[in-house]
């Protein structure tokens, strides 16, 4: 068993498993329903059953129950969002989130945006954390502070040229009310804008609107920012064009004053002095180009680059991506000396400040706030796309067992269902199952990608 186990590059009790599973009657059952998770590394594992009657005559038209699968129960994507967690269900994260940035920038009238929304002033964002001491860093063709030219993947890259002077305690802080500092810049920006066209706070809520789509991302140096689509709106939000005097310049220098203007008060406790936690001053505002003539940001670079970090958290640095109890737990799990040292900072912080959760937002750095976040009327949201997708399949579902549509008032149904929760995970064989399913998905996606790319250029060149 051992050496077969190695010839295949498995474990033995994994590869043990695979032939259980290989020799089981419903082999191919929980290959499908793997395969219908997309490989998700963590499904749920739902018990239960639905009966679908015809509304009328009370007639059964289709029945499912668990107990007929095997095992007893049916395999359901867990929808993590973290890549760290689940590779799988944050590829449809990601994809969801590019969608809803794309469609506040390009429009998708099935998504509730006009394609007029192109015209509308918008800029993408970006607002930093201020610096907590000089860290190693690569400033353009020039030596680090350190006197070293590092490469791009140096691991001392965002590390402080001295640990022992940076002040850890202020960027878990910051990090912790970074939450509240976006949301004092969405107050301020919108009455800077008001001053700035000349107009009462009231005035300028009659005739506009400042609608965003915005993602954290954390910094080598393990420092929370946001990147940001901010977009003027007319009255109507996106189904109206803004006023004339709301201009791209006016919504830049209300973004710039607005964000000088925030600052989140942190009394003094004990040893830790009074702070007043401020956004940093490496603010940069970009318009966004509609067509990609000539402009730096285009709509498609910035919804990939939002979608991007929306997968991503604070594992990006070095820790990891489960809360941690103590100090030392640091140890035994190898977690980096600067990204240790934040934790260590938000788990010596959080008798100081107890409604600030530091210790349960320890593995975060301090972090506590939503990754992916809009206003109410920049485009979609997440839970519509997921509906569309549910009911797509719901509908591909009903046409293969050959059930009327819901919604044909000649052929109204009734479906009553029950579930409950069994469990969660794979065992080892079911694993590596997932870990197959997710690696074709994977080459699948690159052939597509390069296909795509082959047919833009043949476009490109018969057009020449």
């Amino acid at each position: 068993m051992t050496d077969a186990a190695t010839a295949a590059g498995l474990d033995p009790a994994t590869l043990a498993d695979v032939l259980r599973l290989a020799g089981s009657t419903g082999f191919d059952r929980i290959q499908e329903q793997i395969r219908r998770t997309g490989g998700c590394t963590d499904p749920i594992r739902l018990q239960g059953s639905t009966v679908t009657r015809d509304a009328g005559t009370g007639h059964v038209l289709h029945s499912y129950s668990t107990a007929d699968e095997p095992g007893g129960f049916l395999r359901v994507a867990c929808g993590n969002r973290r890549a760290s967690r689940c590779p799988s269900c944050a590829w449809t994260y990601a994809g969801d989130t590019y969608h809803l940035i794309r469609a506040g920038l390009i429009g998708d009238p099935t998504k509730g945006t006009p394609e007029t929304i192109r015209d509308h002033p918008r800029v993408f964002a970006t607002l930093t954390a201020p610096s907590f001491g000089p860290v190693h860093n690569r400033p353009g063709k020039r030596s680090c502070r350190c006197g070293t030219r590092h490469a791009e993947d140096a691991p001392e890259l965002g590390t402080p040229l001295d640990p022992d002077e940076y002040d850890y305690a202020g960027a878990v802080l910051w990090n912790n009310h970074a939450s509240e500092l976006w949301r004092y810049f969405t107050i301020y920006l919108r009455r800077e804008i008001a001053r700035g066209a000349g107009l009462t706070q009231k005035a300028a809520r009659e005739l506009s609107r400042v609608s965003f789509g915005k993602v954290a991302e954390y910094q080598k140096r393990g420092a929370v920012h946001f990147h940001a689509v901010i977009r003027f709106d007319g009255p109507d939000g996106p189904l109206s064009p803004p006023p004339a005097w709301a201009t791209l310049r006016l919504l830049d220098d209300s973004i710039r004053a607005a964000a000088a203007r925030v600052a989140v008060d942190v009394p003094a406790v004990d040893d830790q002095p009074a702070r007043r936690l401020q956004w940093g001053t490496q603010l940069d505002v970009q318009p966004i180009g509609a067509f990609g003539n000539g402009e730096e940001i285009t709509e498609q670079a910035v919804a990939s680059y939002v979608a991007k970090y929306a997968t991503k958290a604070a594992e990006t640095t070095g820790t990891v991506d489960r809360r941690i109890g103590n100090k030392e737990a640091l140890i035994l799990l190898d977690v980096p000396d600067h990204p240790a040292r934040l934790i260590a900072a938000c788990l010596d912080l959080h008798a100081l400040y107890p409604d600030r959760k530091l210790r349960d937002w320890a593995h975060m750095l301090g972090f506590r706030g939503h990754f992916s976040s809009k206003s109410r009327s920049y485009s979609t949201t997440l839970g519509a796309l997921r509906q569309v997708r549910a009911d797509y399949r719901a509908a591909q579902q009903r046409a293969a067992l050959g059930l009327p549509d819901p919604d044909d008032a000649e052929g109204t149904t009734l479906t009553l269902a029950h579930w409950s929760y069994a469990g969660h995970g794979h065992t080892p064989g079911e694993s590596w199952l997932a870990a197959n399913v997710r690696r074709d998905l994977q080459h699948q996606r690159e052939q597509a990608r390069d296909i795509r790319a082959e047919l833009e250029v043949t476009d490109t060149m018969g057009e020449w």
